[in-house]
């Protein structure tokens, strides 16, 4: 009979069909699960013991579990070996590496624990990241192994639709991926998730997952985990944007992985950098203390907009960590509110310009403003009546 298991995995809480029912081993089980969630490392199970009121145990024999029973993923405690060159030692010399999120952190990543790891960081997270998402991603160039393998079974795929099904293909696909992606976000979206399955998919047809309608699904669940694994994995090279999520840095109120997740939303590009290669918290107060100075002084906008720029990072901090009062905010980065310092911290957040990008956005909807206020009616919609036709009008005298 099927049977159906709530699987803790991570950050993530999954559910596992079983339509052959559970296993009889445990190894088919690990086995079932790691084809499932794109697990590639040692792992064991453990299952929640409802007679020791709920706790875990570790699982040694799968009839010790039944249908809609909870069992947990728990790695292998990883030794980890950072090669890193100095521009990626991103905090000071004092604090290069944060250890207090590797009680959580490391018992989640996806490591084994006779791997020695030998981490290859993009180079545009050193400092500010550089691009933005791509309209069309680009699929990386794989191992040439791996490539060769894809080659064949393209052709294969072409003459009678026969799909690839090799796991080590998949694993080194994925962690290809996961770099490629990470180079522009650390937490991708749904969409941006399902924009790179498709182009996997495309690019190689024998890829295509036959048991989805549209052929992506499992790289998109895939991909998922896979990601989850990869920030366990960078987690220890210090960089903010992953250690704000770290549980040993959340409030006791938000003790939970989802809880309170800070990340990128929409246009975000830098949402939370790293400092400058060699800054600290206190090397960059001194220069905040500084900027105030400058400030003051009259057409210095060169040396402020310098500052700014280097100081981006400890503002950033002070906006997603702290969440002062604006009046706090202002008391403390006056300069940030200067229209051209709008503007530039847009640009560095986004690395879109504001106002051709605000003003492109109201051509492109201002056709539905338009319909939407003629609805209007009453004294209101009288005087819009009579804005909008003075517009019109205005604007066929410029045409003309």
């Amino acid at each position: 009979m099927s049977a159906r298991l709530r699987v803790i995995l991570q950050e993530e809480i999954c559910k596992l069909s079983l339509p052959l029912g559970i296993p009889q081993t445990v190894e088919e089980l690990k086995h079932i699960m790691q084809e499932t969630f794109a697990i590639e490392q040692e792992f064991s199970i453990q299952f929640q013991d409802q007679d020791f009121d709920g706790q875990f145990f570790t699982l040694l024999e799968t009839n010790e579990i039944k249908d809609k029973d909870t069992v947990k993923v728990v790695f292998a405690e990883p030794v980890v070996t950072l090669t890193l060159e100095d521009s990626l030692n991103i905090k000071g010399p004092q604090e290069s590496f944060d250890s207090s999120c590797t009680e959580e952190d490391v018992g989640s990543s996806s490591i084994a624990s006779n791997d020695t790891i030998i981490l290859s960081f993009p180079e545009s997270t050193s400092s500010l990241r550089l691009v933005s998402w791509p309209a069309q991603f680009e699929i990386p160039t794989f191992s040439l192994d791996t490539e060769l393998v894809l080659q064949a079974a393209n052709e294969a795929y072409r003459k009678d639709g026969t799909p690839l099904n090799n796991p080590a293909v998949k694993s080194d696909i994925l962690n290809k991926l996961a770099e490629s992606i990470f180079v522009y976000t650390a937490y991708p979206s749904q969409a941006q998730r399902e924009q790179v399955a498709e182009a996997l998919v495309t690019k190689h047809p024998c890829l295509r997952d036959p048991a989805s309608f549209n052929g992506l699904y499992s790289w998109h669940n895939s991909l998922k985990y896979k990601l989850g694994n990869y920030r366990a994995k960078v987690r220890h090279l210090g960089l903010p944007e992953l250690n704000v999520n770290c549980l040993k840095r959340k409030s006791p109120a938000d003790g939970t992985p989802a809880k309170s997740l800070k990340k990128a939303k929409k246009s975000e590009v830098n949402y939370l950098p790293p400092h400058p290669q060699g800054e600290t918290d206190a090397t960059l107060e001194k220069e905040r203390v500084e900027l105030l100075y400058e400030y003051k002084k009259r057409d210095n906008n060169k040396v402020i907009n310098e500052k700014m720029a280097k100081t981006f990072s400890l503002r950033r901090n002070d906006v997603i960590l702290k969440k002062p009062p604006v009046i706090d905010l202002k008391a403390r980065w006056p300069a940030l509110f200067e229209v051209s310092q709008i503007e530039e911290e847009f640009r560095r957040i986004t690395l879109k310009p504001l106002q051709s990008t605000f003003l492109g956005k109201l051509d492109q909807y201002m056709p539905k403003l338009l319909s939407l206020y003629r609805r209007k009616g009453g004294a209101t919609g009288k005087k819009l009546d009579e804005t909008t036709d003075l517009t019109t009008a205005l604007s066929s005298e410029e045409r003309l």
